[in-house]
C-alpha cells in the first residue's frame, strides 16, 4: 500500500449535504475517507453511528476508514465491517482485551488499527505491534474537531517508526488532530504515511484542492 495518504473526516463534513461531500471526496485525490465515532463516554462527544455509515458505504467509492472512539468497541466492530469498514480502529485505552479484538477485526475482512491518545506513550504497543495493519497517533485530545495540534507528536511518530522497524511489521503510522497545510509536509517528513484532516479541508473554500496540497 502506497504512503503519503490523505484521509479526510466526515466529522467536518456538511452533514446537510453528507452525499455531495461524499462525492467530492470520490473525485478528488482523497485515498481514503475517514469516518470518527464517539459515543460520549470515551469521549466527551457524540458523532454518528450506523446510519451515517450506511451513507458513507452507499456513496463511497474510496476505502473506508472507520475510527471507533467509544467503550466496549468489541461489540460493535462487525457491524461497521458489514456496513463498509475497510479498516477499524480501536483504542488501547477502551480495550481490555486488546489482541482478541484485532484479531476480531482481521477476522471479520477488515484491517486493524490501535489509537493511542496523546499521553499514552508508544512502548504500550511492543506486544502488539506484529499483529496490527496501522497505528493511529491521536495528535489533539480526542472528541471534538477543530484542536491544536499537539508538537510531541512529532516524537511519537519517530519512536512508532523504531517500533516498527525492530519488530519487523507492516504497519501504517496514522495521525490525526489539527492537520493542516502548515505541517503536512513535516508530518510526512517525521514517518507518518496517513494523515487525516477535517477542518483543514471541509473549511477550505477549494477542499478537492486542499486535498491536492496536502499530499504535495
Amino acid at each position: 500500500m502506497k504512503t503519503k495518504l490523505i484521509a479526510p473526516s466526515l466529522l467536518s463534513a456538511d452533514f446537510g449535504n453528507l452525499q455531495r461531500d461524499i462525492e467530492m471526496l470520490n473525485e478528488s485525490q482523497a485515498d481514503w475517507i475517514h469516518v470518527d465515532v464517539m459515543d460520549g463516554r470515551f469521549v466527551p462527544n457524540i458523532s454518528f453511528g450506523f446510519p451515517i455509515m450506511q451513507t458513507v458505504q452507499q456513496h463511497a467509492k474510496k476505502f473506508v476508514d472507520v475510527h471507533l472512539m467509544i467503550v466496549e468497541p468489541e461489540k460493535y466492530v462487525e457491524e461497521f465491517i458489514e456496513k463498509g469498514a475497510d479498516l477499524v480502529s480501536v483504542h488501547y485505552e477502551a480495550c481490555v482485551h486488546l489482541h482478541r479484538t484485532v484479531h476480531l477485526i482481521q477476522e471479520k475482512g477488515a484491517k486493524a488499527g490501535v489509537v493511542l491518545n496523546p499521553a499514552t506513550p508508544v512502548l504500550m504497543l511492543e506486544d502488539i505491534i506484529g499483529d496490527v495493519d496501522l497505528v493511529l497517533l491521536m495528535s489533539v485530545n480526542p472528541g471534538f474537531g477543530g484542536q491544536k495540534f499537539i508538537e510531541n507528536t512529532y516524537r511519537k511518530i519517530a519512536e512508532t517508526k523504531d517500533l516498527i522497524l525492530s519488530n519487523n511489521s507492516t504497519a501504517l503510522i496514522q495521525v490525526d488532530g489539527g492537520v493542516n497545510l502548515e505541517n503536512a509536509e513535516k508530518l510526512f517528513e517525521a514517518g507518518a504515511d496517513v494523515l487525516v484532516a477535517g477542518n483543514a479541508v471541509f473549511s477550505s473554500a477549494d477542499p478537492a484542492k486542499t486535498i491536492e496540497l496536502l499530499k504535495i
